[in-house]
């Protein structure tokens, strides 16, 4: 293969790279409950946002960077989208595709907040954005009702670790 063949095979590939970014998987709150009550010794860092809250898109970033931190260690990221099921294709697909997302995002499909947010805490108001760290295994939880800048979630995990 000449040079300038594997250039821009090269280019092409770097260019659709962006292409590959993380699935987004509809579920419903059951599952999810199901999800994070699991006996196992992985800490979970659960985020719940919506590509209409500027706060929670200024967070990302700090989520995925925890992500490619501790990947070698019993980290869990989850995204979980609060945007309507209905806007998966239009909206929450292209924004995780744009943005890069690596994390594993997970839209909820349920139409009244009332029926599962005391579920997640019983202090959650519902506000967004709202991040959830657990280990079921060292009973171990920390929830927070507000913006983390990347400092603060770290400083948050390692209580964890």
């Amino acid at each position: 293969m000449s040079r300038l063949k594997f250039l821009l095979l090269s280019v092409f590939l770097l260019l659709a790279a962006p292409g590959f970014a993380q699935q987004v998987t509809v579920i419903r709150f059951p599952e999810l409950q199901k999800r994070l009550s699991r006996p196992t010794d992985t800490t979970y860092v659960v985020n719940f946002w919506a590509t209409w809250c500027a706060p929670c898109v200024k967070e990302l970033p700090g989520f995925e960077l925890v992500r490619a931190t501790y990947a070698s260690r019993k980290v869990k990221v989850l995204l979980v989208n609060l945007d309507y099921a209905s806007q998966l294709d239009k909206k929450v697909k292209p924004f995780v595709k744009h943005r890069g997302l690596k994390s594993e995002v997970l839209l909820l499909n349920e139409s009244d907040p009332n029926d599962w947010v005391g579920k997640v805490d019983p202090k959650w108001s519902g506000a967004l954005p709202f991040t959830l760290i657990i280990n079921n295994k060292t009973k171990q939880r920390a929830a927070f009702e507000r913006e983390l800048s990347p400092t603060e979630l770290t400083a948050a995990l390692r209580k964890f670790l």
